[in-house]
């Protein structure tokens, strides 16, 4: 996020004005606007990682199984 020593007049005037429509003083405005983005990231970030589907469990290869087998009793 930008710093008030960032932002250009213009985006300064204009972070102003709103800021002042909500009450706040551009520094409170700044800082919400901040933790808003952050938690937007977020939920984000976590509906990403929902979305994912699970792996499937993967079946034992050739060798596995041929060693299980191997240390299985004659009879079964």
């Amino acid at each position: 996020m930008q710093t008030s020593k960032t932002l250009t007049e213009g985006q300064r005037a204009y972070e102003e004005r709103r800021a002042a429509k909500a009450g706040m003083s551009l520094d409170k405005w700044l800082a919400s606007k901040q933790r808003q983005q952050e938690a937007d990231a977020k939920a984000k970030q976590k509906a990403t990682e929902a979305a994912k589907p699970a792996k499937p469990a993967k079946p034992p290869g050739f060798f596995s199984r041929l060693l299980e087998r191997a240390q299985r009793p004659l009879g079964s």
